[in-house]
């Protein structure tokens, strides 16, 4: 049997169109996911808004969304990173890496974080009849073990993912001129991403998941969003799915098997899943998971069941959304925007729910829909056609508005 590796045959361009799709999903679940914190049980110690009458339908939402989004998104995140470096050469890859992650970052964040800080003294103004309370709870020290990320800490943990998988590949050439250790890799990447492949990934995430001193396992891998130091699971989880994508650009023969396989990947991840939250219960619980076998276990299906999902929404793209699409096309583009400020727009649009008291499938949706409009409008009108909008997709609008398969962002 032949051996794929990075000569295998390539996909056609075409194909991209549907991981770029999906990376725009991804990115757009999570202002679903934000927008559903409100109404889960128990928000008020983990959510600054938080409804009277919570919704178990919504816990399962945003728990479906929270299990395989950020593995999926950093999967593409690696192979479409492979892909620009590959097209622009390393001292222009490290320089439209910086230009359009570490960039948006620095830039972001102040105004993320003033706008999150406007909305919290609002939210309170409000909750004390129209006064702010004498003393407010304490903030963040800013120290590099204290640090709000916020939403933003996916382009922090991408600025360290890229440098460190360059620092790799520079001393994998080095160390193996004759290129034999990279082939072994390669059929080791072969290997792994068989038939097995949700079970061989999880085990390193669930056992990262597994040691954890204190973990809340009904919220999966804990959000690194509070330090400069990601947690273990975060780096493990993260860092796999990086460089899993990484390996798949290499051999994009392999992403074949995973629109073959998409079925039997979306059956393992709705077993799964449905066996997590039979044992872990469909509500959040406040008492940390107690780290027994049966801890062990649940890590371990929680780990298949976020890479099955991963796996068979690769596949299901590919099989489904490999056709150019206008549509699918501008909401990749526009879905990076609309995550970059969407946090604070989410929050304030939860803030007046709490005050019109609706039923959650009336306010939920509503709120969807009202926010989405928004944000759409400010990347139509504000954004797509300026700099800022070149900058986050890397896209000049004669190229893109012609259809030509440009690299995302991310």
């Amino acid at each position: 049997m032949m051996s794929l590796t990075a000569a295998s045959t390539p996909l056609p361009l075409q194909r991209l169109h549907a991981l770029d799709a999906l990376r725009g999903f991804a990115l757009l679940l999570g202002v679903a996911l934000h927008a559903s914190m409100s109404y889960l049980p128990g928000s008020q110690y983990f959510w600054i808004v938080s409804e009277a009458e919570s919704s178990v339908a919504l816990g399962v939402w945003f728990y479906w969304i929270h299990l395989f989004r950020m593995t999926t998104f950093f999967l593409l995140a690696g192979f479409f990173g492979r892909l620009a470096l590959n097209r622009l050469g390393l001292t222009a890859f490290i320089k439209d890496r910086c230009k359009r992650i570490v960039l948006p970052l620095v830039l972001a964040w102040p105004l993320v974080m003033t706008g999150i800080v406007v909305v919290v003294v609002w939210s309170a103004w409000i909750k004390f009849g129209g006064v702010l309370p004498a003393e407010s709870p304490p903030g963040p020290a800013f120290t590099a073990d204290d640090f709000p990320l916020t939403h933003l800490w996916f382009l922090y943990v991408l600025s360290l993912l890229y440098p460190a998988m360059l620092a790799l590949r520079a001393a994998l050439a080095w160390l193996d001129r004759g290129g034999r250790v990279q082939a072994a890799l390669d059929r080791v990447v072969g290997g792994v991403l068989g038939p097995a492949a949700p079970l061989l990934l999880a085990l390193p995430v669930g056992l990262a998941l597994f040691s954890l001193p204190t973990w809340h396992a009904w919220f999966g891998v804990p959000t690194p969003d509070h330090s400069l130091y990601p947690n273990v699971a975060a780096t493990v989880s993260f860092a796999l799915a990086f460089a899993v994508g990484w390996a798949l650009e290499r051999q994009r023969g392999l992403l074949d098997r995973l629109g073959q396989r998409w079925p039997f990947h979306l059956v393992l991840a709705l077993l799964t899943t449905l066996g997590c939250l039979a044992t872990i219960g469909i509500s959040p619980g406040a008492e940390p998971a107690q780290g027994d076998a049966g801890t062990l276990a649940y890590a371990l299906a929680y780990a298949a069941a976020a890479w099955s999902w991963t796996l068979a929404l690769i596949g299901m793209s590919l099989r489904f959304l490999s056709a150019a699409s206008p549509l699918r096309r501008y909401l990749a583009d526009a879905s990076y925007w609309v995550y970059l400020i969407h946090i604070p727009l989410v929050m304030a649009l939860q803030v007046v729910a709490v005050q019109v008291d609706w039923a959650w499938w009336i306010e939920y949706p509503l709120a969807l829909m009202i926010g989405m409009a928004l944000m759409l409008a400010s990347y139509h009108f504000c954004v797509r056609h300026r700099a800022i909008g070149r900058l986050l997709t890397g896209k000049s609008r004669p190229a893109a508005e012609a259809g030509v398969n440009v690299s995302p962002a991310l």
